[in-house]
């Protein structure tokens, strides 16, 4: 019991200590003061009698809702893993992680080389509908639709079956599509500058008013950036490839610890 406050040295005190009695001066509850005290003394006696004291655990700090929900979709794997499925996953992604060695050694920004004319034209497909898509949005987007809708019929389809299908394994390989489908977009950004990259319908930027990137940097007055852009560009798909790759290695890597020969896995009968 305190004759006077310890903190602020106010006097008297009342009488009885026990929380939640208080400090009139400072407002401290003296109990608290009191166990702390306490529990210094025991602290002190217990170092000088050399017994170790353990430490309090720390509290892990809790994930917000929305990153513990998004984690639960891009990273879900049922009960039961078809062993047929993950071993033709398995496959899949060996193949896409050698093509992805094999693009990153062959595509070149700076000289126009997309690395793959098959994905290419794959992607070129969408771009082209793209232009038509848009076309109801005025000028500017007509034009930039083309590029858009290239990254953004394999992101929609990477949605699709992450939501529709809960397939993240194939929601990662259109992702990586994705990415491809964006350092296609760069090589068009890089040659706005000074174009010599042949265009669908013939001829160049240089003598055609159709190449798409040329089009949009000059109405934004960015066309003397067009290089920087489109580097930075390549970088960010070369980037998405990547994450693409490890997010599906990650989800093989927890499927296998739930691989069944039950032809009723993953429901796929």
């Amino acid at each position: 019991m305190y004759a006077k406050c310890p903190k602020c040295g106010h006097a008297p005190l009342p009488e009885n200590q026990a929380s939640p009695a208080a400090c009139p001066g400072c407002g401290v509850i003296l109990a608290k003061i009191a166990a702390s005290a306490s529990a210094a003394r025991a602290a002190a006696s217990a170092v000088a009698a050399g017994v170790e004291i353990p430490s309090e655990p720390k509290e892990e700090k809790e994930r917000p809702e929305w990153l513990e929900y998004a984690a639960g979709w891009l990273t879900y794997v049922p009960n039961e893993v078809s062993s047929i499925n993950w071993y033709a996953r398995s496959a899949t992604l060996a193949v896409v992680a050698l093509w992805t060695v094999w693009l990153f050694k062959s595509t070149s920004v700076v000289e126009g080389e997309y690395g793959s004319n098959f994905l290419h034209g794959i992607v070129l497909i969408f771009h082209e509908a793209g232009h038509v898509i848009f076309m109801l949005f005025g000028r500017f987007i007509t034009i930039l639709g083309g590029s858009l809708n290239q990254v953004l019929v394999p992101m929609i389809l990477a949605g699709a079956l992450l939501i529709q299908r809960r397939d993240p394994f194939g929601a990662a390989i259109f992702f990586w599509l994705a990415g491809f489908s964006v350092v296609d977009v760069a090589l068009y950004m890089y040659d706005a500058f000074d174009p010599h990259m042949p265009l669908l319908g013939g001829g160049t930027g240089a003598d055609r008013d159709s190449h798409d990137w040329q089009n949009l940097f000059g109405d934004m007055g960015l066309l003397r950036h067009a290089r920087g852009i489109g580097m930075a560009f390549a970088m960010l798909g070369r980037a998405m490839m990547l994450a693409a790759l490890a997010w599906g290695g990650y989800l093989l890597w927890k499927q296998k610890a739930r691989l069944s020969d039950s032809v009723m896995a993953e429901g796929d009968f």
